[in-house]
């Protein structure tokens, strides 16, 4: 690998998929002024995410639709007028 070139500013932080709830630990450089206790009791900023593969179809193999702007609705109501 190149020198010099990869961020050293890694630290621990804990996403959370906001679809199911579900938290996992790993490092990263993003920033977050946000914290969370973890299951091993201590403290740490947490990412937020929309989809992960604990909810995402390709990985849990259930065909869930996932509606975070109700961008369904706008497409219902949208085609709703163009149908009558």
């Amino acid at each position: 690998m190149k020198q010099g070139i990869h961020p050293g500013n890694y630290r621990v932080v804990v996403f959370k998929d906001m679809s199911n709830g579900t938290q996992f630990l790993s490092r990263s450089t993003a920033a977050s002024n946000e914290t969370v206790t973890f299951e091993d009791g201590k403290d740490y900023p947490v990412i937020k995410l929309e989809i992960s593969n604990t909810s995402h179809p390709f990985y849990t193999g259930k065909n869930v639709l996932v509606d975070t702007a109700g961008r369904i609705d706008k497409f219902k109501k949208r085609y709703e007028k163009k149908a009558k």
